[in-house]
């Protein structure tokens, strides 16, 4: 009979697919870059669309507007969410995180795609010709060098926590709050300019000014289909999502590789907030141990836990009957 694998320690694993050191540090320089880059986007934008009445520029003015707007969002939400735990909310405030980046993906659904399909739809019925073409292109391209240096930085940001994962594997299942809006805003911002250099370039090259309200357009679907993507994400969030699979294995081996533990009869853990995860495990531990020694050895596989684990702040261990089911 072949031997069984060694078991690994949870500190053999690292710490996990999202790499949680803390995340704080990345997320506030990425906000921080987004948040300038466009605070400067919005009022060039907007110069730009009073000198040539574009449509797209209008759009994108808003966009930006809204972008920064969401940055001070998420500013209050990371602030917000480092109060100390009360008699109130016991597991403290993490989760402060998730809703202020949920209230994110409403600005940028009513602020962002509803204004500019609104405006699109306007441009398409009463067309603006455009008074003057430099000034639209100038403006989009200093737009697109700001966004880009902004997109560079959330993305060395975000390296150390995304690990292995790809870029939309890490949007769609980071437990960060922060990171993934900045990603989708500064690429959704890129990709908004190009719809809006396209928009004007087209009206100036064919004196039809309705191909810069589908620029509007195809700036504002954009948008909504971020908005519900970061909707869709928080929304998990906020109910109450399982730890990332990386730590809950890890969390699983520190538990049943101790020297105390038969079995590992059930393991529940719940995300707190981005850096915080709360474990729940139901254990049977040796027989021959009397109560003292359960107790000890209960605190023991709780450290042991946590410094694999250092996102685990709220471990709970349950000893279980011998005759108790398995449902690890």
């Amino acid at each position: 009979m072949a031997a069984d694998p060694p078991i690994r320690r949870a500190g053999d694993w690292g710490v996990g697919r999202t790499g949680r050191r803390s995340s704080m540090d990345g997320s506030r320089k990425a906000i921080i870059a987004a948040f300038l880059a466009n605070l400067g986007i919005a009022v060039a934008k907007l110069v730009g669309f009073l000198v040539t009445g574009a449509a797209s520029l209008a759009a994108e003015a808003i966009h930006s507007l809204a972008d920064t707007a969401n940055q001070g969002l998420l500013f209050l939400g990371e602030r917000k969410s480092r109060r100390e735990p009360d008699s109130t909310h016991p597991f403290g405030y993490g989760r402060e995180r998730y809703f202020w980046a949920f209230v994110v993906a409403l600005v940028l659904f009513s602020g962002g795609g509803l204004f500019a399909l609104f405006e699109a739809e306007e441009k398409l019925r009463h067309p603006h010709e455009l008074e003057s073409l430099s000034w639209a292109v100038g403006i989009l391209v200093v737009a697109f060098v700001l966004e880009a240096l902004s997109l560079r930085t959330a993305i060395r940001a975000s390296r150390h926590a995304k690990g292995r994962d790809s870029w939309k594997e890490f949007v769609l299942r980071s437990k960060n709050a922060e990171l993934p809006v900045v990603l989708l805003e500064d690429s959704g911002a890129l990709i908004g300019l190009a719809f809006a250099l396209a928009g004007v370039t087209l009206a100036a090259a064919t004196g039809n000014a309705r191909f810069d309200a589908l620029g509007s357009l195809g700036i504002g679907i954009l948008l909504v289909v971020i908005a519900l993507t970061l909707a869709t994400k928080m929304k998990s969030l906020l109910i109450g999502e399982a730890g990332d699979p990386d730590e809950v294995a890890a969390v699983r081996v520190a538990i049943a590789g101790h020297e105390a533990v038969r079995r590992l009869a059930r393991l529940r853990t719940l995300q707190l907030g981005p850096d915080e995860l709360m474990v729940i495990a139901e254990v049977e531990f040796r027989h021959d141990l009397d109560a003292a020694e359960v107790a000890a050895a209960v605190d023991d596989v709780q450290a042991t836990v946590r410094a694999g684990v250092p996102a685990a702040k709220v471990v709970h261990l349950e000893p279980e009957t011998a005759n108790a089911p398995s449902v690890a």
